[in-house]
């Protein structure tokens, strides 16, 4: 065995009643790199995470030459291992409270509900809770991971869920007169409800507060000075006045165990009570660190000066000014191995692995006493080897699986190769350069990437990205965060600076990303650095236009993010980028946009015709006229005519369409066609006024003009509006023709008929009025047709005997006798036999 490595049972301690052990592992010695805690606010993050420290100005220091004088409060920020990580400023007002996000973020609230968030480079987004809060002001809070509960001036509770800056939102009214002796939070994941839930101490008793209802626990033992939930928020340990330590669980129904502190000898008063995971309860004093078992039991930790402690999910993290040790209950797996006399098949297995490494025949011996459980002591040993802080431990105990595998007929090593894998990574983090002491159970409930995201945070790229690469994990949110940084570092915005910048980051994406990182976020952080230049060339790498185009719009790029949206054939974004470009732009800015693209933005013109067509002609009037466009303007002013109720706006959309139309040369028809449909709208208009509003003409074509004109005894209007929109003669007969038909005005269909020749011939008299069920006044027009259809018409009439004198005219006997045969009844025949007779 290695001299300088003590055995793992040198950290344990077993509890009075000897069944339970528990260790204190020093993780980091870190003497003189902490100032004094005990004149420090402080607090912890979870998780292996940073501390926070920011002087309490309630405690008098001695000043001195060597005695910084501070104007604003610092708030200083230092790894477990005692290396500074960030230091800054703050002057937004009195700090009510600070603590960490999940995220491993500062959240720093001051009085007026203002608070911000702050990653370990110092970058911080800023929320508040809003008016009404800074008006009450906020007297205390307390901070989880996930968000936070303020109490008001007006002792009301706030919540706010989430770090996304949401509006706060109003818990059940406690009822206080004032502020609780102590307070604390359990977050909605660790509650049964799933709400967070609030525990006052007030007065003797507690209150258990959520957004539903406040409910007085009915206690007598209070006030408490401490009230601390278990890190799964099922048991709570409280504190009284009188130093009595009383667990209990958190819906009171259970008490598991009471402890005396005084009864320690401690000096002072009580520093914290904190959960050693969630079977232990941790009590500091200054000097002290004292375990409570859950039966009661202690074991006394001493330390030099003022501690503190931060709750981890198997534990407990002392920080002192010399050193940090983390305080766990000894896991089962090591407690089966390592324990003095134990039979386990894990440590016989562990036992006969070292037999075998000293060649000793005991070996085969002890893996034949344990072949039914050895498959469960190889998975105790690599389970063991995960709880073991020291690489010489881990890979013995490793290497006592793999050795108890070899007798296995099938073993699945995939926990095996994992555990390997885990505890490379840990080694690696727990580095006190690194300064993260992650135990193997952290790991596996923050998952390894959050991991990774911790370790970039801290600009550790480079260990991100093989950590990454070993636990086969997307290197992206590494190799973001790693183009930003470099970013921010080089300040040259010069054309050859941006190109140097740019290559460096595509080629490092292109190396370890494998195509798939956005080069839209890198780009949009070099925007907001003010380096536009750069942030066009990264754009020109990204391949998808949706990541492209809004950071374009967002740097006013107009045209450019027009041309990738077109690019892209994504009709959704064109109309997207179209409609921020016509909101943001003066409109001839806009059109001028669209036109000068020419035939690259072509479709993107067209695009904004459809739309402009549909939902807002106005800009699409503007857009052809701007573009010279007459004859589409012309049509336009036509579509929007048809659709117009109001006579005067027509004229006037017709009027202009001949305007648009008489302007291009080669639109001579238009023109004259909207010119007479101008004339013949202004006629009508005035016939209408001829007619008292009794008659409607206007927006009628010509032929439905004339229609109208005969049905309602305007004879002469029709004849000028057919002399003066030179209608032909053949279409105005046969308006007249099925007018009067219609009117049933066979006399003046007669009169009109006589008044001269037909153009139109007198068939399609004869045709029309045989349609309109008018056979008798027909027959009178048949004689006017041409001979040889005159025996066809007079038969299409019902007309037998005029159909038999033309053929006996016309000496035509065989016909004469068809029409016998099909004549419809015997007076008729008889009439038709005289007549062939007569022709013998």
């Amino acid at each position: 065995m290695d001299g300088t490595v003590q055995h793992p049972t040198a950290t344990w301690d077993a509890m009075p009643d000897g069944n339970v052990f528990y260790r204190r592992q020093q993780l980091y010695s870190m003497p003189g790199k902490l100032p004094d805690l005990g004149d420090y606010v402080i607090a912890g993050c979870r998780n292996g995470g940073p501390l926070a420290l920011m002087r309490d100005t309630t405690k008098l220091i001695a000043v001195g030459r060597a005695t910084p004088a501070f104007t604003k409060a610092q708030i200083q920020i230092y790894s477990p291992a005692g290396e500074g990580l960030l230091l800054f400023s703050w002057d937004q007002g009195k700090i009510i409270r600070y603590g960490w996000s999940f995220d491993e973020r500062l959240v720093v609230l001051n009085e007026e509900g203002v608070y911000r968030l702050y990653d370990l480079q110092g970058d911080h987004q800023q929320f508040s809770f809003g008016a009404e809060a800074a008006e009450l002001g906020i007297v205390d809070a307390r901070i989880h991971e996930n968000g936070l509960v303020a109490l008001t001036g007006s002792l009301t509770l706030l919540e706010v869920k989430g770090w996304e800056g949401g509006r706060p939102l109003a818990l059940a009214p406690p009822g206080l007169s004032e502020p609780p002796h102590a307070w604390a939070v359990i977050p909605p994941d660790q509650n049964i409800s799933r709400h967070v839930e609030v525990l006052l101490s007030v007065d003797a008793t507690i209150l258990a507060v959520d957004n539903l209802e406040s409910v007085d626990q009915r206690l007598s033992r209070g006030p408490f000075t401490h009230v601390s939930p278990s890190p799964n928020g099922k048991l709570l340990a409280l504190l009284t006045f009188t130093g009595l330590l009383w667990v209990v669980s958190t819906d009171f129904q259970r008490s598991l165990a009471e402890f005396d502190t005084t009864s320690v000898g401690a000096h002072g008063i009580v520093n914290q009570v904190e959960w050693c995971g969630n079977d232990a309860i941790l009590v500091t004093w200054d000097n002290l660190a004292l375990l409570v078992g859950p039966s009661g039991d202690t074991l006394r930790y001493l330390y030099f000066g003022t501690t503190f402690a931060v709750t981890e999910i198997d534990g407990i993290r002392v920080i002192s000014q010399d050193v940090c040790d983390l305080i766990q209950k000894v896991p089962a797996s090591s407690l089966s191995v390592f324990r003095p006399g134990s039979f386990s098949p894990s440590a016989i297995l562990f036992d006969a692995w070292e037999s075998f490494s000293r060649r000793s025949p005991k070996a085969d011996e002890s893996i034949r006493s344990i072949r039914h459980d050895l498959a469960a002591a190889v998975n105790e040993c690599i389970d063991a080897a995960g709880r073991e802080w020291e690489p010489y431990w881990q890979r013995r105990l490793l290497s006592a699986a793999k050795f108890g595998w070899g007798f296995l007929d099938l073993y699945n090593p995939t926990d095996f190769v994992a555990m390997g894998q885990a505890l490379k990574v840990l080694n690696a983090v727990r580095f006190f350069e690194i300064g993260i002491p992650l135990t193997y159970s952290q790991y596996n409930y923050a998952s390894p990437s959050q991991l990774v995201t911790r370790l970039t945070s801290r600009n550790l790229h480079l260990l991100a990205l093989r950590i990454s690469s070993f636990l086969s994990l997307k290197p992206d949110v590494v190799l973001k965060h790693w183009a930003s940084a470099k970013l921010a570092k080089s300040k040259s915005s010069t054309e050859e600076g941006d190109d140097e910048v740019c290559r460096l980051i595509v080629d490092k994406f292109q190396t370890l990303g494998g195509g798939d990182v956005s080069y839209a976020d890198i780009a949009k952080r070099a925007w907001e650095v003010g380096r536009a230049g750069l942030a066009t060339k990264l754009l020109d790498h990204e391949t998808r236009s949706s990541d492209q185009v809004p950071l374009l719009l967002a740097m006013k790029e107009d045209k450019l993010a027009l041309i990738k949206a077109v690019d892209s054939g994504d009709t959704d974004l064109v109309y997207h980028v179209l409609l921020h470009l016509h909101k943001r732009l003066p409109l001839g800015s806009f059109f001028r946009l669209i036109e000068d693209g020419g035939e690259r933005l072509a479709s993107a013109s067209r695009l904004l015709q459809v739309y402009a067509r549909e939902q807002n002609r106005e800009m699409l009037r503007d857009f052809y006229y701007s573009d010279d466009r007459r004859v589409e303007s012309a049509v336009l002013s036509l579509e929007e005519a048809s659709r117009m109720t109001d006579p005067s706006a027509v004229t006037s959309a017709v009027k202009a369409a001949h305007k648009f139309f008489s302007e291009d040369k080669d639109r001579t028809f238009e023109a004259k066609m909207t010119d007479e449909s101008t004339r013949l709208l202004a006629f009508q208009q005035q016939l209408e006024k001829e007619a008292d509003g009794k008659v409607t003409f206007f927006g009628l074509s010509v032929s439905e003009t004339i229609r109208t004109c005969l049905l309602n005894g305007m004879a002469k209007k029709a004849d000028r509006v057919k002399a003066d929109f030179k209608v032909p003669d053949k279409r105005f007969w046969y308006l007249k023709l099925h007018a009067l038909t219609s009117m049933r005005d066979f006399e003046a269909l007669d009169t009109f008929a006589r008044s001269k020749r037909s153009p139109i011939g007198y068939e399609a008299f004869v045709r029309h009025l045989l349609e309109k069920g008018h056979s008798k006044e027909a027959s009178a027009y048949v004689l006017r047709c041409d001979a040889p259809k005159r025996v066809d018409l007079y038969v299409d009439c019902g007309d037998w005997r005029n159909a038999g004198r033309e053929c006996k005219e016309r000496g035509d006997k065989a016909r004469l006798e068809q029409l016998k045969k099909k004549c419809p009844n015997s007076l008729i025949a008889r009439e038709l036999d005289h007549m062939i007779a007569s022709m013998k």
